[in-house]
């Protein structure tokens, strides 16, 4: 229940945290709480991914990519994600969520968001992801000039790790189309 109150005060209190430019980072001060814990008395892994969803939501709005998937009826979909986990974070304990957006490719536009205590890493979720409307994913040049940005705004180079990541996505992906397409072969004969 508490991730309810998490959301609406996201959304509450997005604007009083200010606007992030589109390779700032965004952060939000949490706390672990009792509903977080898994039976070993940390955060459960599940509940990382989750914590990222509201980093991402604060993210969109502050750095008004929220206002333009609106106002092309578009939603923020999540096509893969991926955690790494380095040290527990327990009961009461405070941490920053710290959410960036990493780059596009002319498919998927990936975030990564680091959960930091005493600054040091102990957890990291990236995310590839698409703003999709009805006709489609938005391409990265109609949000950016939603944003009032130019088509070849600077982008960094996404890490060596990112595209090796997306690319083992795509190859599990088109594994699991062939193995569809096969199931139905064989229910044909």
């Amino acid at each position: 229940m508490t991730l309810w109150f998490r959301l609406i005060w996201v959304l509450l209190t997005a604007r009083l945290r200010g606007k992030v430019q589109l390779f700032d980072i965004s952060v939000l001060r949490l706390r672990v709480l009792p509903n977080d814990l898994d039976f070993n008395g940390h955060i459960n892994n599940g509940r990382y991914f989750t914590l990222a969803d509201l980093g991402r939501l604060d993210f969109l709005i502050r750095a008004g990519v929220a206002r333009v998937a609106i106002a092309n009826r578009a939603v923020p979909l999540i096509g893969d994600a991926a955690g790494k986990f380095r040290k527990n974070l327990k009961l009461f304990q405070r941490y920053d969520l710290q959410s960036r957006l990493l780059g596009w490719d002319d498919k998927w536009t990936f975030m990564e968001h680091r959960f930091v205590r005493d600054d040091r890493v102990v957890g990291v979720v990236i995310i590839r992801g698409q703003l999709r409307n009805a006709d489609g994913p938005l391409s990265p040049s109609t949000w950016l000039a939603g944003l009032g940005l130019a088509q070849d705004t600077a982008l960094p180079l996404l890490p060596d790790w990112a595209l090796a990541w997306s690319r083992s996505c795509d190859a599990l992906g088109e594994a699991l189309r062939e193995e569809e397409r096969y199931e139905a072969d064989q229910s044909k004969q």
